[in-house]
């Protein structure tokens, strides 16, 4: 699965290490964004106690937003980046 985390984290000391665990699963694509592709159900619930577990629910905001192979190929982008690699996977 494909998941798009945007965040939104108050204390620099916190948003330090949510970025470190972020890096683990993904790419950073702005400052505050990650494109994490190929992920499991387990390694995403697993990424989303860890940041859990650093942020303040009472003033940081994290988003995580699944999307759809269709909804990858169609993404556009103006000025720097690229088009997320994903790995594609061919049953025989």
């Amino acid at each position: 699965m494909f998941y798009l985390v945007c965040f939104d984290i108050v204390d620099d000391k916190i948003r330090y290490r949510t970025v470190k665990v972020l890096k683990k699963y993904g790419a950073r694509v702005q400052k505050s964004v990650f494109e994490c592709p190929n992920l499991t159900e387990k390694q995403f619930l697993k990424m989303k106690h860890r940041i859990e577990d650093l942020i303040d629910a009472t003033e940081d905001s994290v988003r995580y937003y699944y999307l759809s192979r269709d909804s990858i190929y169609r993404m556009e982008y103006s000025g720097i980046g690229e088009t997320p690699h994903l790995e594609r996977y061919q049953v025989v």
